[in-house]
């Protein structure tokens, strides 16, 4: 009888066990919701949809796409936070949600860096300064000397307050002593949209979000944020190149989890999620648009997040922008 109840409680320590990590084994059961804190059409939507489509190919489940707008991004990261760390609902957003909200925002609903597992860095891309076709400017001297012969009067549209394109043209001011004014919208898409309308002058866009329209003629390209020109768009200057010394600015998209994920999930999402950003026709597609692929591990993206969030605080408060 002894024996008989030993053998009862090893088995049901055995199933315990086996039951423990069976929801990780065999992680996803279910379809997966990926957030994107902006409107559609904007980098951040770019990035997920392009990542997510591989990453259902390779998981075998639909990953699904919610747009949540709202305080640069702030609102739909803060509802990622509150989520279920069980690995069905992600986090895809920029550089604003990850390294500049924490600046600019007082009353930030969440800490990225402790309110999130983080799975990788997936792209980056320099900023690009485009203007509609019938502003009458034609390279970034003729606009510098159009916002001196016309100050606070060009309008630059940006995706919201704090985000790289709004801080790349604060930082675009201070270097070469001017003003224009400065017109958010919820997002990098509606931006684009009023830049084409002619409803803004000029922009700092990601020039992946911006690269088909510059291709199109629907906008006019006069400078890119990088070290150096863009593969795919050689004949546009750096901004080194046009005039402007020190405005090397790259935006950059990634991916992360409610903090908490079982630590076999959190594996398995980071190396999935690196492996479709790494997929041959998706890097191209990145490629073709102006993105160069990153897909580093959440241990990378952990330290450079650190160096980020330093970085931006000092841009942020040397400008004195504020979120009003």
């Amino acid at each position: 009888m002894k024996r008989r109840h030993i053998c009862a409680a090893l088995a049901a320590f055995v199933l315990a066990a086996i039951s423990a990590v069976a929801p990780a084994a065999s992680f996803p059961e279910q379809n997966i919701t990926v957030v994107v804190p902006f409107p559609a059409g904007g980098a951040s939507d770019v990035t997920a949809r392009l990542v997510s489509s591989k990453l259902s190919e390779r998981i075998g489940k639909s990953v699904i796409i919610e747009n949540r707008a709202g305080a640069n991004g702030g609102t739909g990261a803060a509802g990622v936070k509150a989520a279920k760390p069980d690995g069905y609902t992600l986090l895809i957003g920029s550089i604003g949600v990850y390294a500049i909200n924490p600046a600019l925002y007082k009353d930030l609903k969440y800490n990225p860096q402790t309110d999130f597992d983080l799975l990788s860095v997936l792209v980056r891309t320099p900023n690009v300064l485009v203007a509609n076709p019938d502003f009458p400017v034609k390279s970034v001297a003729e606009l510098v000397d159009h916002l001196k012969k016309n100050p606070d009067k060009v309008t630059f549209a940006s995706s919201g307050v704090g985000s790289s394109d709004h801080l790349t043209a604060a930082l675009f001011w201070q270097k070469t002593g001017t003003k224009g004014l400065h017109v958010p919208y919820r997002g990098g898409g509606p931006a684009i949209n009023d830049l084409i309308a002619g409803h803004a002058n000029v922009s700092f866009q990601n020039l992946g979000a911006v690269a088909g329209h510059i291709k199109s003629g629907k906008l006019k390209a006069l400078a890119v944020t990088s070290e150096k020109r863009a593969a795919t768009f050689p004949d546009i200057p750096t901004a080194a190149e046009a005039g402007v010394a020190d405005l090397i600015v790259y935006s950059w998209q990634a991916a992360a989890a409610p903090k908490g994920l079982p630590a076999d999930v959190r594996k398995k999402l980071e190396t999935e999620i690196i492996a479709a950003a790494n997929e041959p026709d998706i890097k191209q597609k990145f490629n073709d648009i102006g993105f160069d692929v990153v897909a580093n591990t959440g241990a990378e993206f952990n330290d450079f997040l650190a160096a980020e969030i330093k970085r931006w605080n000092t841009v942020v408060e040397s400008g004195n922008i504020t979120a009003q």
